[in-house]
């Protein structure tokens, strides 16, 4: 087999093997998140336990400061909790690891890279050989429509391209969680459709585990299996919601009677955060 073949049916993990997706399991144990001692003491995350099945898409929604980012970067392995333990496939996260990709809203390329060396990067690092990295570059070039770019450098992208291969880098390394911050929040709205489209189509190939951050109701709606919504800060889950909507979605769902539901709880429960917050700084 070729190297081109072997990248290529490595990619999609639920076809490649026609059985339950079985990596990508994120357990959150009683994790609490707090910086600074004495008078800088802050709080960030009170003890939160959540459990995410390998393949499932949840997103979190919240308050501004409510602590989602800082969440997020401790199951990225970039923050470590203060108390509780977080765990990927059953083992702690130590720190950072290709197993967990990572989207930032800013467009975290190398800007003296080209588009094709910024996706070949992890692969590199990882010490696959320079034809492996080709292949597996090209798979994803072609995934997210950017074949035609393969040479170009950052600054000389739109933003929605740029992110496009943020994403392709994060997954180059056949991660088994991506992990999203508000990737999306800096695009004008009809890429930003452009750009949920083409992650469920991503997402739905790979059977990877997502955990996606964002302000955005509609954009959590529509992409999500789960919706959790985060109390003011100090953060915690306050409501899991599952979103029973059909698949594949469609930008038509939102105007769905379940659609519209969700959407009306999701912000009564975020305005009643917001107000608390809100309260509680000018007091």
């Amino acid at each position: 087999m070729t190297v081109a073949a072997t990248a290529v049916v490595k990619m999609p993990k639920k076809q490649q093997t026609g059985k339950k997706i079985d990596k990508g399991q994120v357990s959150i144990n009683s994790v609490e998140i707090s910086f600074g001692k004495g008078s800088d003491y802050n709080l960030a995350v009170q003890e939160t336990n959540l459990e995410i099945k390998p393949g499932e898409f949840v997103c979190i929604l919240g308050p501004s400061g409510c602590g989602k980012s800082t969440l997020l970067n401790s199951v990225a392995g970039y923050i470590s909790p203060t108390k509780g333990q977080v765990l990927v496939d059953g083992s702690e996260v130590k720190g950072p690891s290709p197993d967990r990709g990572m989207v930032f809203q800013q467009y975290s390329l190398f800007p003296w890279k080209t588009v094709k060396d910024n996706i070949a990067f992890g692969p590199k690092i990882a010490g696959l050989s320079d034809s492996e990295c080709s292949s597996i570059t090209n798979t994803f070039l072609s995934m997210i429509g950017l074949s035609n770019i393969a040479n170009k450098y950052p600054a000389e992208l739109s933003g929605g391209m740029q992110q496009r291969v943020g994403i392709a880098r994060a997954l180059a390394n056949y991660p088994s969680v991506l992990l999203m911050d508000e990737p999306f929040g800096a695009l004008d709205a009809q890429t930003r459709l452009m750009m949920q489209e083409n992650l469920l189509k991503i997402w739905s190939e790979f059977g990877i585990t997502v955990l996606f951050v964002t302000h955005d109701v509609d954009e959590a709606i529509f992409l999500a299996d789960r919706v959790l919504v985060m109390s003011a800060s100090p953060g915690a889950i306050i409501k899991d919601l599952k979103v029973d909507l059909p698949r594949p979605r469609d930008p038509d769902l939102a105007t769905d009677d379940n659609f519209v539901a969700l959407k009306k709880q999701c912000l009564s429960l975020i305005r009643s955060e917001s107000m608390k917050a809100f309260e509680e700084h000018n007091h």
